[in-house]
Order: structure tokens, then C-alpha cells, then sequence
């Protein structure tokens, strides 16, 4: 399936996409599908953020490339941050930093969606507690993050966490082809596979510390390919079998 949240009557509404229509839910799918009849042509439907976290929580240098590309060598551990609910943003939102900052970069990740509350979660019981995959921008300001000396700031600005366009399940997050395009010129080609921490173990590594709630986002990290993007790019993140996530930067 792939699940929609979108705007109706001026409200937040969901639904599941099949082909170009909308069947419309009776609520959140986090716990079930309920229809409640209705349907919408998906070009009506402007498309919000498909879920509604409390927290985005992150991993940073989990493919071994960015984590040399970075120079600060490969870590033991995953290494986990957040990004506030301030920073959710959706497909073909607009992106923008203040003026003070001068290096704002992409950085194109897989991330799933989590359907039930999760604490101590076994790296075997994973698929159980996600709805399932979706993209994400992990925008960064790169030189507040490198002169802050940590990472809050710099990633945690309004609108610093485009995510969608949908969220699918079905798919293997395992093994996804992952390619962000900076106005139409690939700059970073990878695979999931590549991941130096793989989901189920990172699922059980976040949940040994904080509790997930359904609506929460995990990213799992970006590959190589880092760069800087600047007013009036248009940036897409694709990840096979889920979609293209574009994001404009203004």
C-alpha cells in the first residue's frame, strides 16, 4: 500500500493511493486501514508530510563512504540525533535557511515510519512496528553544525525535513537503490544494502534508549555525495520501489 496524508477542507486527512486516485481513511493507519468511502483524483490533493512524529530521530555516517567522506572516521556504534517537529516539511515543499547561514546541504536518506509504540524492540521483531518506508532530506547547515561543535542547530532548523511523498509498505528496506538528483544531475548513488548498521539492529539500538511512538521517524542515514545546494535548486530524492521526494530551495 502506499499511504497519503494530505490536506481536505483544510484539515489533515489520510489515504491510500491506488493508481492516480485516493480511497480516504477514517483515521491514521497506524494501528489499522479503515475506508471510509470516499474518493479523490491524487492530483486534487495537495500532499502534506505522511506522518506525524514526535521526534526524527537519525543516524549519522551509516554507509562507510560519507563516513570517510566526513573525516572523522567510522564509528562503532550508530550514532543517533533528532530533528525537531518543526523541521517536517513534504513533497515539492519549499526549503529555505536564514540568512546567516552560509552552507546548506542535502542529503537523501530512507526512512520508515513507525506504527506502534516501541521500547526494547528485538532486532527480530522489527517489521512488526513499522508502517513502512518512505524518502527523506536530511537538510543540514553545514557550517552552523561544524562551528556549533553538535548538531542541534544545524539540523533542526523550520522545514529542514522534507519527507514523502507517501509511505509504502511491502517493500524490502534492506536492498533499495537510493540516488539524489540536484537539479537533474545525479550526486549521490547508492544502495541500502550498504548500510554499516542494518534496520532491524538499528531499530533495537534506538529502542534500548527512547521510546518510539506511532507517527515517529527514523532516518537511516545518507550516503557520499554530500554537497551544497543554493536558492532556486530543485533537489529529488529517489528510492526504488517507494518514489521521488523534490524539494525547492528558496
Amino acid at each position: 500500500m502506499k499511504f497519503v496524508r494530505f490536506e481536505r477542507a483544510g484539515e489533515p486527512a489520510w489515504g491510500v493511493l491506488k493508481g492516480e486516485t485516493v480511497r480516504t481513511l477514517a483515521h491514521a493507519p497506524y494501528q489499522s486501514v479503515s475506508y471510509d468511502g470516499g474518493l479523490l483524483p491524487l492530483s486534487e490533493c495537495r500532499l502534506l508530510a505522511p506522518c506525524e512524529p514526535t521526534k526524527i530521530v537519525c543516524v549519522g555516517k551509516n554507509y562507510y563512504d560519507h563516513a570517510m567522506e566526513m573525516g572523522e572516521g567510522v564509528p562503532d556504534r550508530p550514532i543517533l540525533f533528532l530533528k525537531a517537529p518543526n523541521t517536517l516539511n513534504c513533497h515539492e515543499g519549499r526549503v529555505h535557511a536564514p540568512a546567516f547561514v552560509t552552507r546548506l546541504d542535502y542529503e537523501g536518506e530512507l526512512a520508515f515510519v513507525v506504527k506502534k509504540r516501541a521500547k526494547d524492540v528485538k532486532a527480530k521483531d522489527f517489521a512488526e512496528y513499522i508502517l513502512g518506508y518512505t524518502c527523506l532530506n536530511d537538510v543540514t547547515a553545514r557550517d552552523i553544525q561544524k562551528s556549533d561543535g553538535q548538531w542541534s542547530r544545524g539540523k533542526s532548523m523550520d522545514g529542514f525535513a522534507p519527507v514523502g511523498p507517501w509511505v509504502v509498505d511491502g517493500v524490502d528496506g534492506a536492498d533499495l537503490a537510493i540516488e539524489t538528483r540536484l537539479n537533474g544531475e545525479t550526486v549521490q548513488k547508492s544502495r541500502t544494502s550498504l548500510f554499516m548498521t542494518k534496520l532491524p539492529e538499528l531499530m533495537e539500538f534506538i529502542t534500548a534508549s527512547m521510546t518510539l511512538e506511532p507517527g515517529d521517524v527514523v532516518t537511516t542515514g545518507t550516503p557520499a555525495g554530500i554537497g551544497a545546494m543554493k536558492p532556486g535548486d530543485v533537489v529529488e530524492v529517489e528510492i526504488e520501489g517507494i518514489g521521488v521526494l523534490r524539494s525547492h530551495i528558496v
